[in-house]
């Protein structure tokens, strides 16, 4: 699923001859950093309530590099500086990385594996 991901993203610059849809690729990059860097490589964190300033920081980062990955196709299309098709392939994109990372996240609590 993630390489698919990937892939639209691709798509979505080769197609329109345009490569400023893959901007938002640093978001996808950014996105799991916090929970790299704050919560051990878990996603255990994202849904409890406890924690301090560190984990509600990764909180925060976690929501805002989300945030960006569907802002900045719209921001670009804004801006006319990429095509409808191109913003609806990230818009896609966006939608199947964080089907990946959901998916990821159920897995990784369960015990059984």
């Amino acid at each position: 699923m993630f390489s698919a991901s990937i892939l639209l993203q691709i798509l979505a610059c080769a197609l329109y001859n345009n490569w400023w849809p893959l901007l938002s690729a640093l978001m996808y990059i950014l996105v799991p950093m916090p929970c790299l860097f704050f919560g051990d490589g878990s996603t255990r964190f994202l849904t409890s309530r406890d924690g301090g300033g560190w984990i509600n920081a990764a909180k925060f980062l976690t929501g805002a590099s989300a945030v960006g990955s569907i802002a900045i196709p719209a921001i670009l299309r804004h801006a006319h500086l990429i095509e409808t098709g191109a913003m609806l392939i990230e818009f896609t994109s966006f939608f199947i990385l964080v089907c990946t990372v959901l998916c990821f996240h159920r897995v990784s609590l369960d015990e059984d594996w």
